[in-house]
């Protein structure tokens, strides 16, 4: 069982450390549209890129910050089913969300996404218009690294719950430590 909980926070430190790097592309993309909208509305000046930037820094934090939101519990969740439940009920209830709902999910988006984005590495697809952002391929490329990342992450979750079900201590995911 022990190699079932390093996979956990294997998985949990790796989602972290990502999430940490990520969280500084909020401010890049504050920072970078309040520049688009002063030099549009001050200045009358535009850049295309600049405003492709700001989307793709946004697309980046959500795709690549899942795993991370999943990690901390910051997705949705019906609280009313857990709300007083014990350990092993919230542990049977992650696993059948994560098997019955996540996972399959993520195998259908993948599925999906692979032809959109193996087309776009092909052709080495870069923006639309004119002057826009190059290597578009890299952007849709997040697509299947959100899969992988999220994915990952729902099986610590699986790797968690059955832990619990066995009768081992839990591991706390929001600090990788077992908790009693």
């Amino acid at each position: 069982m022990r190699s079932v909980a390093g996979f956990a926070r294997g998985v949990d430190w790796l989602n972290e450390q990502v999430g940490q790097v990520v969280s500084w592309l909020t401010l890049a993309t504050v920072l970078v549209c309040a520049v688009v909208v002063i030099l549009r509305y001050v200045f009358s000046i535009g850049f295309i890129w600049m405003q492709e930037l700001y989307v793709w820094t946004y697309a980046a934090v959500f795709l690549l910050g899942a795993g991370y939101t999943l990690r901390h519990q910051g997705h949705v969740r019906v609280d009313i089913l857990t709300a007083n439940a014990g350990p092993k009920t919230r542990a049977w209830i992650d696993l059948f969300g994560t098997l019955v709902f996540l996972l399959p999910w993520l195998a259908v988006i993948a599925w999906t996404a692979w032809p959109y984005v193996s087309a776009s590495w092909a052709i080495a697809e870069a923006s639309s218009q004119t002057d826009g952002m190059p290597a578009l391929y890299l952007l849709k490329s997040l697509l299947l690294v959100f899969c992988a990342l999220l994915g990952l992450q729902g099986l610590a979750t699986i790797a968690r719950s059955l832990l619990i079900l066995a009768g081992y201590e839990a591991i706390d995911s929001a600090h990788g430590k077992e908790a009693e």
